[in-house]
């Protein structure tokens, strides 16, 4: 027996010294020192043996098992350090040299239009007010002081969603101030800026896709001076201290006196140019004070109060603002044209 557990000793020992892998190693365990290894089994024999040879085998044993667990521990040491020496080699890092530069993003010439166009609105006090894309023909239209048969309400230039025209994608963003007047009492002052949807064929100034920001302030006492006032500073907050602005009559219909407002071509300073087509002005907006019926409409007693409104596309702001000529150059993402901006 004793020649047995030298044996075991020695083959144990060249095994583990030859291991190559954890899994071969953890193998090896098992194969002697496990339930049924060969060295337990031994050890669980110790029965068969006289009194005098059961204390030379089971220090024998103890010994072999002693040496067996110590091979195995050195030697998956051993593997650890191998492994991190290799992939210290396999993974180290030349500092010097130069790294890939990172490109950092920025907003769209659009978002950072808007934003500051929110900006500026929240900094005379108003708050931002938002509503559904998808809107009923009540708010977008007839609450608007826009009736059924009105030019607007066709369907070559609205996208309905019911056959009785009822649902449809909002043409601008007024049916939030609608929305805002009858759930909120006066004094009111909000923008509502957002996407809207007109059957408009895509060209350097159309899009069947845009945004629009509009404003609304309602409360006693307010008069086109107060537009004035406000758009004013819109202007010369957008295109500085210099630009200058022109209100000329016109209509619509849920605004009552109702005006476009016109901005001084930044190109020829009101010479005339082939940007505003030998004006000398371009048109930015339309605005006025919010018509009587509209304010009784949502509750509000025009003998009391009086408002004014005013709406303006974003694709106009920034194309006025970075003197770009083609509305289209906004959304074909080519990085060589936005990365300017």
């Amino acid at each position: 027996m004793k020649a047995t557990l030298e044996e075991i000793g020695r083959a144990s020992l060249e095994a583990i010294k030859n291991a190559a892998e954890a899994s071969e190693l953890e193998a090896l365990r098992v194969r002697y020192l496990g339930k049924k290894g060969e060295l337990t089994a031994v050890l669980k024999s110790m029965g068969s043996f006289t009194p005098e040879e059961r204390p030379v085998i089971g220090q024998l044993a103890n010994d072999i098992r002693m040496k067996i667990e110590s091979a195995i521990t050195d030697r998956a040491e051993e593997m650890k350090s191998a492994m991190m020496e290799n992939k210290l080699h396999s993974e180290t890092i030349d500092v010097t040299i130069p790294g890939v530069k990172v490109r950092v993003g920025r907003s769209h010439p659009l978002t950072a239009v808007l934003d500051e166009t929110i900006d500026i609105f929240i900094g005379m006090g108003f708050r931002v007010a938002e509503g559904p894309e998808i809107e009923y023909s009540d708010y977008n239209f007839t609450r608007l002081n826009t009736p059924v048969g009105h030019p607007a309400r066709d369907r070559q230039d609205t996208f309905y969603f019911t056959d009785d025209d009822s649902v449809c994608l909002r043409t601008q963003t007024s049916p939030v101030q609608i929305r805002v007047m009858e759930n909120s009492s006066p004094p009111i002052r909000i923008v509502s800026p957002g996407k809207v949807f007109r059957k408009d064929e895509v060209d350097a100034t159309h899009s069947p896709v845009f945004h629009q920001i509009e404003a609304l302030v309602v409360d006693k006492g307010i008069t086109m001076g107060d537009l004035k006032g406000t758009l004013n500073t819109l202007v010369h907050r957008l295109y500085g201290p210099d630009a200058s602005t022109r209100f000329r009559p016109h209509h619509f219909p849920f605004t009552e006196p109702s005006c476009e407002v016109d901005v001084q071509c930044f190109e020829c300073r009101g010479k005339g140019c082939r940007i505003c087509k030998g004006e000398g002005w371009i048109e930015l907006l339309g605005a006025g004070m919010v018509h009587p019926d509209v304010l009784a409409g949502c509750g509000i007693d025009p003998d009391i109060y009086s408002g004014f409104a005013f709406g303006v596309g974003v694709e106009r702001l920034t194309m006025r603002r970075f003197n770009i000529s083609d509305m289209r150059l906004l959304y074909e993402n080519d990085m060589r044209f936005l990365s300017q901006f």
